[in-house]
């Protein structure tokens, strides 16, 4: 696959915004909530991203509304960098909608038995060094 400047740049734009967007969407919701027993800034972005990535996704498919450079902006630029979890969710449903039952079941195990294992491996080894 051949990568071009011109996407590179609008993924780097893409992702610039949807960081500046999770943090600022994350921050008003603490605010607005604070001293919940979790995260719910972090909750609120997965699920908006989610809710976001599924709409795009369901317009770029069955209206062929978004051309190449504009899906790489939104999806893996705003988006991803919104939140990966979007991202994840996106997949997860896609393998559910081929009714690839075994892929998604073991997708969704890898990615929280991995991704929670790593943080800690990766938590363990900071603290030790």
């Amino acid at each position: 696959m051949n990568i071009s400047a011109l996407q590179v740049a609008l993924v780097a734009l893409g992702g610039a915004l949807g960081s500046l967007l999770r943090f600022l969407v994350s921050g008003a919701v603490h605010r607005w909530l604070p001293g919940l027993l979790f995260p719910i800034g972090t909750l609120v972005v997965n699920v908006v991203g989610s809710l976001l990535i599924g709409l795009v996704g369901g317009l770029a498919e069955s209206r062929q509304f978004f051309g190449p450079d504009l899906r790489i902006f939104l999806f893996t630029g705003c988006l991803g960098g919104f939140t990966t979890f979007s991202a994840f969710a996106f997949e997860s449903l896609g393998l559910a909608l081929d009714a690839a039952w075994w892929r998604l079941f073991a997708n969704v195990a890898a990615q929280l038995v991995l991704g929670l294992g790593a943080a800690v491996a990766g938590y363990a080894v900071g603290r030790a060094v």
